[in-house]
C-alpha cells in the first residue's frame, strides 16, 4: 500500500495489528467514517473523522487510505464509493472495524465528556421504559403493560428493518451533538 494506483480492482482488508503497524510507520492515513458522536467516544489516535455521508465531497489526504467504522460495514460502503469515483491511491479497510481494534487491545483515544455510545443509550431507554411499563401495570393500572409491548414491538421492528426510531430520536438530543 505504498504507491498510487489508478486501477485498484479490490480493496485490501487489514487486520488490526497490520493497521497498527502501518499507521505507526506513517505508511497509511486512517479515515474514520463513523459519525462524530461515535468518533469522540473512541477512535484510533491520529485518525481523521470524515463521516460516510460526507466522504464523496470531502477533500481526502493524498496517499494510501484505510477506512474504519464500528464493524466494517460502513467502511466497505465507503471503499466502494471511492473506487467508483476512481480514487487514485490504494485503499483498504480495517477488518472487523473498531470492535476488532478494541478486542486486539490496541490504543484508542476518547474525548473526555463524550456521550455514551448510541446503542447503550437505546438499551438504557428501552429497558427503562419496559421496566416502567411493568411496574405501572402492577401498581397503577393494568393498561400500562402496553408501554412495554410498544417498546418490544419497536425493538422487533428495528431488528427486522434496520431502522431504529429510538436511536434516531436519541441521536438528535442535545447531549449527543458533538463535533469531532
Amino acid at each position: 500500500m505504498t504507491s498510487p494506483t489508478s486501477a485498484q480492482l479490490s480493496p485490501v482488508r487489514l487486520s488490526p495489528l497490520d493497521l497498527s503497524r502501518q499507521h505507526g510507520e506513517h505508511r497509511v492515513t486512517v479515515i474514520d467514517v463513523r459519525e462524530p458522536m461515535e468518533y469522540v467516544g473512541g477512535h484510533i489516535p491520529g485518525s481523521h473523522n470524515i463521516p460516510l455521508s460526507r466522504l464523496g465531497s470531502a477533500t481526502l489526504p493524498s496517499g494510501p487510505l484505510v477506512l474504519v467504522c464500528q464493524s466494517g460495514t460502513r467502511s466497505e460502503k465507503g471503499l466502494a464509493q471511492l473506487l467508483r469515483a476512481g480514487h487514485p491511491y490504494p485503499l483498504a479497510d480495517l477488518e472487523g472495524g473498531m470492535s476488532a481494534w478494541q478486542q486486539a487491545g490496541l490504543p484508542m483515544k476518547r474525548r473526555q465528556g463524550a456521550p455514551l455510545p448510541l446503542m447503550r443509550q437505546v438499551q438504557i431507554a428501552a429497558g427503562s421504559l419496559v421496566l416502567l411499563g411493568v411496574i405501572l401495570s402492577q401498581t397503577v393500572s393494568p393498561g400500562w403493560i402496553w408501554l412495554s409491548g410498544f417498546v418490544g414491538a419497536g425493538l422487533t421492528f428495528a431488528g427486522i428493518s434496520g431502522f431504529c426510531g429510538m436511536a434516531r430520536l436519541l441521536a438528535a438530543m442535545p447531549w449527543n451533538r458533538v463535533r469531532a
